[in-house]
């Protein structure tokens, strides 16, 4: 038994070991240049929850946020429009009086898309079974046309988890772009990427939930998209040099795999409200902004269709927008 014990704690030490090792190799990827160039091209979104569009907020308020939005110049405008119910439907009150906010943002922001965000959270994994068969997806799809139909340019997907390799996401967005037309913008959540090829099965195991996409599941599901969103919350790092070195290496794989012709965003969160995502106070926009900024750099070379996000512009106070506006957006100019 004394035999046992000891091999187990060996066991032990050596995974501790390579833990430590690894967080110190991730965290020093937070570390080197940020390019003058390295920053917006003009390809940046923001995200909105759904009481914009349902008249729950007075004019003033509404006025705050489109100055916000025109100082960010933001392409494209993420409106919550509702969760996919199990069956793929999407409840239409979610988007049905839309039309007031939709035509205030247009007469003002004559230039940004607005998309309307369809979300999904299910408990249940997709590594065994698909999450959504083929009735709920031609469901899903029908929904997004409906949405389009109600005034918006376009749609964005967050559904969560899918397992790297099934068929959902990449059937859902080829049945939408046919329900929604190619003119209109199909924009998706993706995982984060495994920060080493083999790593996400071992992480799924042993957190019991789906974490990470594999880079070629990724280059897969954004063929079928306009846009692909890597969020920057949620990633189980518990201090800023290991997020900042996550960040780093989210921007480096997501430039490497996704289509040139692909733009490809990061998100930084903005909110410190646990309904919209699991919070962190190492998940900073600060940190997010000088992350990416760092991940551009070593790619070495300006992408055009590259920009960030701010999630969520509700939960965004003054501090965050300045560390957007003056880490991201002012280098530009």
């Amino acid at each position: 038994m004394k035999w046992l014990l000891k091999r187990i704690a060996a066991g032990l030490a050596a995974v501790l070991v390579v833990a430590v090792g690894a967080a110190v190799l991730l965290g020093a990827q937070f570390s080197g240049e940020q390019a003058p160039w390295a920053a917006s091209t003009g390809h940046d979104g923001v995200w909105l929850s759904g009481s914009w569009v349902n008249g729950e907020h007075a004019p003033e308020e509404i006025e705050t946020v489109l100055g916000r939005l025109r100082e960010g110049g933001f392409t494209d405008v993420y409106v919550h429009v509702g969760e996919i119910a199990p069956d793929g439907s999407l409840d239409p009150a979610g988007y049905a009086a839309a039309e007031p906010f939709l035509s205030r943002l247009r007469a003002e922001l004559p230039d940004a898309r607005v998309l309307g965000w369809m979300s999904h959270t299910a408990e249940s994994s997709s590594l065994v079974e698909d999450q959504f068969n083929e009735e709920q997806r031609a469901t899903i799809a029908a929904a997004a046309a409906a949405v389009v139909d109600a005034g918006f340019d376009g749609i964005h997907y967050a559904i969560a988890p899918i397992t790297t390799n099934d068929p959902t996401l990449p059937d859902v967005l080829e049945r939408t772009r046919a329900a929604i037309g190619p003119e209109r913008t199909l924009s998706v959540r993706a995982h984060p990427l495994e920060l080493l090829t083999g790593m996400r099965m071992p992480v799924l195991l042993f957190a019991g939930k789906e974490v990470f996409w594999s880079t070629g599941y990724l280059t897969r599901v954004a063929e079928r998209a306009d846009t692909v969103v890597i969020q920057g919350h949620g990633t189980g790092m518990p201090v800023k040099q290991l997020y900042g070195g996550f960040m780093v290496r989210q921007t480096e794989l997501a430039l490497e795999s996704v289509p040139e012709d692909v733009t490809v965003r990061i998100a930084a969160p903005a909110f410190d409200d646990e309904s919209l995502g699991p919070t962190s106070r190492a998940e900073t926009v600060a940190t997010a902004t000088s992350a990416v900024r760092i991940g551009l750099t070593k790619s070495g070379q300006r992408r055009e269709r590259m920009g960030m996000g701010l999630y969520v512009l509700d939960g965004t106070d003054d501090q965050e927008w300045a560390a957007f506006r003056d880490n991201w957006l002012v280098p530009k100019r």
